[in-house]
């Protein structure tokens, strides 16, 4: 079970699990396991500690010395991602701190050039990384591929156009009005919904998700190691395997908390300072509009709204790490009426190596879910 789990990547959504991050923390941490929030008084009145640094968590950093140490795990996810390898491939297994790979100091170097070219070139922001020139692959390519037809960026002209044809806030005004308008959305004030959750080859499993309005949402994944927890309870989120619970930085708390707004379709249009439409791609044969949500200092959202039917039938958010933004894909589909309410049914994520499908079978609207559902458990005590 271990290996499976430290070779898949970390998928942070409240609507799913997740085992990565946990695990790769525990490997690359030899000790002081991330600690959960407490849930007494006392815990809340202290001063809270100083984030500290990677150089002050970890051994042996050399180059991500000054970022936060919770940015070091997806920092790790995004060369992963960007090279298509896994952490063996610069690391030694269980024994991360080493120098043993010649990959690990190559990796170093490449760090510093990008971090280079982005100073001397674009103004220290970052433009270049990994994925520019690796795209995926553990080698750059250096010599253009042959029939390969590259996609081709929308110009300003075209989303121009498309803007003219649809507005970005009248496409979301006709989203809320899909869903069942905002009166119906605000009478829904808590949700339990049960399933089942495929993913990692063949691998099946039931899945039990609780939310709360305004913003409180836990899934709970039973699997014969026991049960998978992805959770946010308004403030902060987490996630745990038997034995180990990581709590969320604030970048993997973000997209938590969007999956766990209840009245996300009412909410949408305060989120970001500034939404454009472009043309979207077409999505399990429907036609959509793209509309983006940009604000300043943080990753940008993407939703594809049905042209027909104007649901919502994906979105793209990121996590941003020291390297790069860590994509999250989720789409939407089978949607049913719940109460007045429409919503999907069943739901794919899709990170860089890995894809889940989560399928609802049973919604009930409007029934008690006790708050402690939504306090973390504690980690045991570090060896």
């Amino acid at each position: 079970m271990g290996h499976t789990v430290c070779k898949t990547l970390f998928v942070s959504s409240a609507l799913l699990f997740c085992f990565t991050a946990t695990f790769l923390g525990a490997r690359a941490q030899n000790q002081n396991p991330p600690r959960a929030a407490s849930s007494t008084g006392s815990a809340q009145n202290s001063a809270p500690a100083a984030p500290k640094t990677a150089s002050q968590q970890f051994k042996n950093i050399q180059i991500l010395k000054d970022v936060p140490a919770d940015q070091i795990i997806p920092a790790m996810q995004f060369i992963s991602a960007s090279l298509g390898v896994e952490c063996e491939y610069c690391h030694v297994e269980h024994a991360f701190d080493k120098d043993d790979k010649k990959r690990k100091v190559t990796a170093r170097k490449m760090m510093e050039m990008m971090f280079n070219i982005n100073k001397e070139n674009f103004e220290d922001h970052r433009e270049v990384t990994c994925f520019t020139c690796h795209q995926g692959g553990a080698h750059p390519a250096s010599t253009p591929a042959v029939g390969v037809h590259q996609m081709q960026e929308v110009t300003e002209d075209a989303a121009a156009s498309a803007a003219a044809k649809a507005a970005a806030e009248s496409l979301l005004d006709k989203y809320l009005a899909a869903v069942g308008g905002a009166d119906a959305v605000k009478k829904v004030t808590s949700r339990v919904e049960k399933g089942s959750l495929t993913g990692l080859g063949d691998q099946t499993a039931a899945i039990e998700i609780f939310a709360k309005a305004p913003d409180k949402r836990i899934s709970v994944v039973h699997m014969t190691e026991g049960e998978s927890v992805t959770a946010y309870n308004g403030k902060v989120g987490w996630l745990s395997v038997p034995g180990r619970v990581h709590m969320m930085n604030e970048a993997e708390s973000a997209g938590a908390r969007l999956d766990a707004d209840m009245e996300f379709p009412t909410h949408v249009k305060t989120l970001y300072a500034k939404w454009v439409t472009m043309p979207g791609e077409k999505i399990d044969g429907h036609e959509t509009w793209l509309v983006v949500g940009r604000k300043e200092g943080t990753p940008p959202l993407k939703l594809y709204f049905d042209q027909k039917s104007n649901l919502l039938l994906r979105m793209v958010r990121y996590t941003d790490s020291p390297l790069g933004y860590n994509p999250t894909q989720i789409d939407y589909a089978d949607y049913r009426d719940a109460g007045g309410v429409k919503i999907p049914h069943r739901w794919t994520i899709s990170r860089p190596g890995n894809k889940f499908t989560v399928q609802v079978e049973q919604v009930q609207q409007n029934v008690p879910v006790d708050d402690a559902k939504f306090v973390p458990s504690t980690p045991p005590p570090a060896h």
